[in-house]
Protein backbone atom coordinates (compact mmCIF):
# COMPACT_ATOMS: atom_id res chain seq x y z
CA UNK A 1 0.00 0.00 0.00
CA UNK A 2 1.37 3.39 -0.92
CA UNK A 3 1.19 6.03 1.77
CA UNK A 4 -1.86 8.17 1.02
CA UNK A 5 -0.04 11.37 1.98
CA UNK A 6 2.65 10.55 -0.58
CA UNK A 7 0.01 10.09 -3.29
CA UNK A 8 -1.53 13.42 -2.26
CA UNK A 9 1.82 15.12 -2.84
CA UNK A 10 1.67 13.94 -6.47
CA UNK A 11 -1.94 15.13 -6.75
CA UNK A 12 -1.02 18.50 -5.28
CA UNK A 13 1.75 19.01 -7.80
CA UNK A 14 -0.60 17.99 -10.61
CA UNK A 15 -3.31 20.37 -9.40
CA UNK A 16 -1.12 23.35 -10.16
CA UNK A 17 -1.48 22.53 -13.85
CA UNK A 18 -5.24 22.09 -13.68
CA UNK A 19 -6.72 24.80 -11.48
CA UNK A 20 -5.78 28.47 -11.67
CA UNK A 21 -6.52 29.45 -8.08
CA UNK A 22 -5.98 27.90 -4.65
CA UNK A 23 -9.67 27.23 -3.94
CA UNK A 24 -10.14 25.41 -7.25
CA UNK A 25 -6.94 23.40 -6.69
CA UNK A 26 -8.08 22.38 -3.21
CA UNK A 27 -11.50 21.33 -4.56
CA UNK A 28 -9.89 19.30 -7.36
CA UNK A 29 -7.50 17.58 -4.96
CA UNK A 30 -10.34 16.72 -2.54
CA UNK A 31 -12.35 15.24 -5.41
CA UNK A 32 -9.39 13.05 -6.42
CA UNK A 33 -8.71 11.98 -2.83
CA UNK A 34 -12.33 10.94 -2.40
CA UNK A 35 -12.19 9.05 -5.68
CA UNK A 36 -9.08 7.14 -4.58
CA UNK A 37 -10.56 6.29 -1.18
CA UNK A 38 -13.71 4.95 -2.84
CA UNK A 39 -11.94 2.82 -5.44
CA UNK A 40 -12.31 5.09 -8.45
CA UNK A 41 -8.68 5.21 -9.58
CA UNK A 42 -9.76 5.20 -13.23
CA UNK A 43 -11.66 8.45 -12.69
CA UNK A 44 -8.53 10.05 -11.23
CA UNK A 45 -6.45 8.81 -14.16
CA UNK A 46 -9.00 10.21 -16.63
CA UNK A 47 -8.97 13.58 -14.82
CA UNK A 48 -5.18 13.66 -15.09
CA UNK A 49 -5.03 12.41 -18.70
CA UNK A 50 -7.34 15.19 -19.85
CA UNK A 51 -4.72 17.74 -18.82
CA UNK A 52 -1.39 15.92 -19.30
CA UNK A 53 1.47 17.93 -20.71
CA UNK A 54 2.72 17.37 -24.25
CA UNK A 55 5.28 14.56 -24.67
CA UNK A 56 8.05 16.99 -25.54
CA UNK A 57 7.75 18.71 -22.14
CA UNK A 58 10.48 17.46 -19.79
CA UNK A 59 9.33 15.36 -16.84
CA UNK A 60 10.64 18.00 -14.45
CA UNK A 61 8.03 20.39 -15.88
CA UNK A 62 5.22 17.84 -16.30
CA UNK A 63 3.61 17.19 -12.90
CA UNK A 64 0.37 15.90 -14.43
CA UNK A 65 2.14 13.32 -16.57
CA UNK A 66 4.36 12.27 -13.64
CA UNK A 67 1.31 11.84 -11.41
CA UNK A 68 -0.57 9.89 -14.08
CA UNK A 69 2.40 7.60 -14.69
CA UNK A 70 3.00 7.13 -10.96
CA UNK A 71 -0.60 6.16 -10.21
CA UNK A 72 -1.21 4.05 -13.31
CA UNK A 73 1.94 2.03 -12.64
CA UNK A 74 0.90 1.22 -9.07
CA UNK A 75 -2.72 0.12 -9.34
CA UNK A 76 -2.28 -2.85 -7.01
CA UNK A 77 -0.80 -0.61 -4.34
CA UNK A 78 -3.70 1.84 -4.28
CA UNK A 79 -6.53 -0.33 -2.93
CA UNK A 80 -7.53 2.17 -0.27
CA UNK A 81 -11.17 1.00 0.02
CA UNK A 82 -10.15 -2.53 1.06
CA UNK A 83 -7.45 -1.24 3.39
CA UNK A 84 -9.90 1.12 5.08
CA UNK A 85 -12.56 -1.62 5.26
CA UNK A 86 -10.01 -3.85 6.99
CA UNK A 87 -9.47 -1.11 9.57
CA UNK A 88 -5.88 -0.54 8.51
CA UNK A 89 -4.19 2.84 8.13
CA UNK A 90 -3.60 4.23 4.65
CA UNK A 91 -0.91 6.58 5.85
CA UNK A 92 2.49 5.76 7.26
CA UNK A 93 2.25 8.34 10.04
CA UNK A 94 0.80 5.83 12.49
CA UNK A 95 3.59 3.37 11.74
CA UNK A 96 6.31 6.01 11.77
CA UNK A 97 5.18 7.32 15.12
CA UNK A 98 4.88 3.82 16.58
CA UNK A 99 8.64 3.62 17.00
CA UNK A 100 8.28 6.14 19.82
CA UNK A 101 6.11 3.92 21.95
CA UNK A 102 7.23 0.50 20.68
CA UNK A 103 10.98 0.87 20.53
CA UNK A 104 12.16 4.10 22.09
CA UNK A 105 9.96 3.92 25.17
CA UNK A 106 11.46 0.54 26.03
CA UNK A 107 15.01 0.96 24.75
CA UNK A 108 15.71 4.46 25.97
CA UNK A 109 14.72 4.15 29.60
CA UNK A 110 17.12 5.77 32.03
CA UNK A 111 19.85 3.30 32.93
CA UNK A 112 18.79 0.78 30.28
CA UNK A 113 21.33 -0.70 27.91
CA UNK A 114 21.00 -3.43 25.34
CA UNK A 115 23.09 -5.62 23.12
CA UNK A 116 21.86 -5.30 19.57
CA UNK A 117 21.00 -8.99 19.27
CA UNK A 118 18.97 -8.89 22.51
CA UNK A 119 17.24 -5.64 21.64
CA UNK A 120 15.90 -7.17 18.43
CA UNK A 121 14.32 -10.07 20.35
CA UNK A 122 12.88 -7.71 22.96
CA UNK A 123 11.35 -5.52 20.23
CA UNK A 124 9.86 -8.58 18.57
CA UNK A 125 8.20 -9.52 21.87
CA UNK A 126 6.98 -5.96 22.30
CA UNK A 127 5.36 -6.05 18.87
CA UNK A 128 3.73 -9.40 19.66
CA UNK A 129 2.23 -7.87 22.82
CA UNK A 130 1.06 -4.67 21.11
CA UNK A 131 -0.57 -6.69 18.32
CA UNK A 132 -2.57 -8.63 20.90
CA UNK A 133 -0.83 -11.94 20.17
CA UNK A 134 0.92 -12.36 23.54
CA UNK A 135 -1.06 -15.36 24.83
CA UNK A 136 -1.01 -17.13 21.46
CA UNK A 137 2.74 -16.61 21.16
CA UNK A 138 3.48 -18.26 24.52
CA UNK A 139 0.97 -21.04 23.90
CA UNK A 140 2.60 -21.84 20.53
CA UNK A 141 6.07 -21.64 22.06
CA UNK A 142 5.08 -24.12 24.79
CA UNK A 143 3.48 -26.44 22.24
CA UNK A 144 6.62 -26.39 20.05
CA UNK A 145 8.87 -26.98 23.07
CA UNK A 146 6.73 -29.95 24.13
CA UNK A 147 6.89 -31.42 20.62
CA UNK A 148 10.69 -31.06 20.62
CA UNK A 149 10.93 -32.83 23.97
CA UNK A 150 8.81 -35.75 22.81
CA UNK A 151 11.12 -38.44 21.32
CA UNK A 152 8.31 -39.89 19.20
CA UNK A 153 8.01 -36.51 17.44
CA UNK A 154 11.67 -36.44 16.44
CA UNK A 155 12.87 -37.68 13.10
CA UNK A 156 16.26 -39.04 12.21
CA UNK A 157 17.18 -40.09 15.79
CA UNK A 158 17.33 -43.59 17.10
CA UNK A 159 16.43 -44.48 20.63
CA UNK A 160 19.05 -46.38 22.59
Amino acid sequence: MIDFYHVCEYLSAAATGIAPDAAARDAWIETQKTALKTGRLDAVLRALAAHCEAPEVEDGHAPLRRCHRYLSGRRAQLDYPRTLADGLPIGSGEIESAHRYVAQQRLKRPGAWWRVENAEYMLALRIVRINGDWEAYWRDLARNAAANDNPSQRTGRRSA
